[in-house]
């Protein structure tokens, strides 16, 4: 599979095979070894090539011994006529030759499977310590166009950029701010000349001191907001003082190919794997004299142990455009969302309050057909009136009314709250929603875009689309159950959380059976016969399926 390619639906009980092409470490801190438990820790299966046999404890390396041309190729071939891969972590490999060999194979696959591979490539020149693994440096450009992923550390991507000066010993650059534009700037450097993204790490950079950040320059990714595609991302996290840190490198780039193997999109895999490895080393043991190894810790399920994420602009410069949190906060909810019907009618809208409907969305959508240089000021009007007239009711029916994208009009005219999608957050005025005491709820449609909505600490967080939905068209595939069960793990207890996409009576219980907080409907009421009548039947199902020590009852009309 490559970045722009969906393997399955959901996450399978099968387990998805992942290769691991790389050197074994005998001490079992890195190399294939950490690659294996990693990628059996995540669920899925792990196969091996072994590039190298080294003699090392956790003190240091002894001997290194590169197998033989035939050996490679014959691993890589007897796996692919039987276990062909999902995902191929590609790390230490001791030759020219094998750069060489690999390159072809990795060809061949390409134009010969039906199902390519995603292939991360950990670029094994120089431990985080410093140690070298090979005497030479190696050509990787015959990988160029068969890498969807590379992740060099500090001194492999000035090595891999053609300067001789390691970014140690670059003292004499400027302060913090120029040495992190110089790792932006080698990273796009490095992401233009093999044509595939690119995850910079910074655990060695001990000139970020407190924080531990990485630089990703992503291309386009299938499945992801356009808003999210050919941009540069900083990925920060707080540096965890610990030196039980031997095959950190390993397990990241293992831990991203595993849940691009799961089906997630590489933003996601990025900042899975990035949370994975940091609590690895928060929970990592010392077993001998020297560096101790990362714990396996089984899928992230730790908000605290997510990156933060910031957008990068043109000037190499963090840029404000992935928000943080306003300084006033956003209204919290009067109540659970419940079943949480989104309505383009304002007819509709005045039937669903007048059914006891408490909680409701307002996504403006305006079909007129006039045919005049003012059609755009009237069509404005209309907008607007429809906007007030949708705010005045939520208030007559004493309801949480969220008004859709809109949030200059929601906020001219007083609504409850405001929904946004990722597009509209990012040039949105939080400040100023925030400073009107409105609420403010959040799309996302990964754990990608939940963490950017999490950054704005907003009133709820919508996930979706679950299933197949006509209403909008989506650049994301629908995320199914088994994500949405992970999504709702990791934030329903810090947030209120709501489904939404393609819901209705027939899949609402196992919405439910996720642990998701509500549900979001708009199909399920607007084409049906009677809007009322289905609100209030689904709302009745949600009671029984969520609240069953409540009183399950439908709300009364009128009330």
């Amino acid at each position: 599979m490559n970045s722009s390619t969906f393997v399955s639906e959901s996450i399978t009980q099968t387990p998805p095979i992942v290769w691991t092409i790389a050197g074994s470490d005998s001490g079992g801190g890195a190399g294939i070894q950490a690659d294996l438990l990693t990628i059996q820790d995540l669920s899925c299966h792990g196969c091996s090539v072994i590039t190298t046999l080294t003699a090392q404890n956790s003190v240091s390396v002894s001997l290194v011994e590169t197998v033989s041309e035939f050996m490679l190729l014959a691993q890589f071939s007897s796996l692919l006529a039987d276990l062909p891969p999902v995902a191929i972590k590609i790390g230490l490999l001791a030759s020219q030759a094998q750069v060489d060999i690999l390159a072809g194979c990795l060809a061949q696959m390409r134009a010969t499977q039906m199902m390519v591979p995603f292939v991360v490539l950990d670029p094994v020149m120089v431990a985080s310590s410093g140690a070298n693994f090979n005497s030479i440096d190696l050509d990787f450009s015959p990988l160029i166009g068969l890498i969807d992923l590379l992740t060099p550390n500090q001194h492999e991507l000035k090595r891999l950029c053609f300067q001789s000066t390691l970014a140690q010993d670059r003292a004499d650059v400027g302060n913090n701010g120029s040495q992190q534009q110089q790792m932006i700037h080698d990273t796009k450097l490095l992401s233009d000349t093999f044509k595939c993204h690119v995850l910079a790490k910074g655990g060695d950079a001990q000139w970020q001191q407190q924080q531990a950040i990485d630089v990703y320059v992503s291309k386009s990714v299938k499945g992801a907001s356009l808003a999210h595609s050919n941009v540069v991302f900083m990925l920060s996290s707080q540096r965890i003082a610990t030196t039980n840190n031997h095959g950190s490198g390993c397990t990241l780039s293992s831990a991203i190919a595993c849940f691009i193997a799961h089906d997630f999109v590489i933003h996601d895999a990025i900042v899975l794997a990035k949370a994975y490895v940091n609590k690895g080393l928060t929970l990592g043991v010392s077993l001998g004299q020297g560096p101790g190894v990362l714990a396996r810790t089984g899928w992230p399920a730790d908000l605290e142990m997510m990156p933060s994420i910031k957008l990068v602009s043109s000037e190499h410069l963090a840029d404000d455009s992935c928000k943080q949190a306003a300084p006033n906060g956003f209204k919290s909810l009067h109540q659970p969302l419940g079943i949480y019907p989104v309505v383009a009618d304002i007819d509709m809208l005045k039937q669903l309050l007048k059914a006891g409907c408490k909680t409701v969305q307002y996504r403006a959508k305006l079909a007129i057909n006039i045919d005049t240089d003012d059609s755009h000021v009237l069509q404005g009007l209309t907008l607007e009136a429809n906007i007030i007239e949708a705010i005045k009711l939520g208030r007559e029916y004493h309801a949480q009314l969220f008004i859709n994208d809109h949030w200059q009009l929601a906020i001219k005219h007083g609504a409850f709250g405001v929904h946004l999608g990722q597009e509209d957050m990012a040039i949105a005025d939080l400040t100023a929603i925030a400073a009107t005491g409105m609420a403010l709820g959040l799309s996302s449609h990964s754990y990608f875009e939940a963490l950017l909505a999490h950054q704005c600490s907003p009133s709820y967080i919508a996930l979706g689309h679950i299933f197949a939905t006509t209403t909008k068209r989506m650049p994301s595939a629908p995320q199914g159950l088994s994500k949405l069960k992970r999504y709702a793990s990791l934030f329903a207890r810090h947030y209120p959380t709501v489904a939404i996409g393609g819901i209705n009576l027939n899949n609402l219980e196992q919405i439910a059976d996720t642990g998701v907080g509500d549900a979001a409907v708009v199909r399920a009421v607007a084409m049906a016969d009677d809007p009322a009548k289905a609100y209030r039947t689904l709302h009745h199902k949600w009671l029984q399926l969520t609240r069953p020590l409540a009183k399950a009852c439908s709300p009364q009309e009128g009330v």
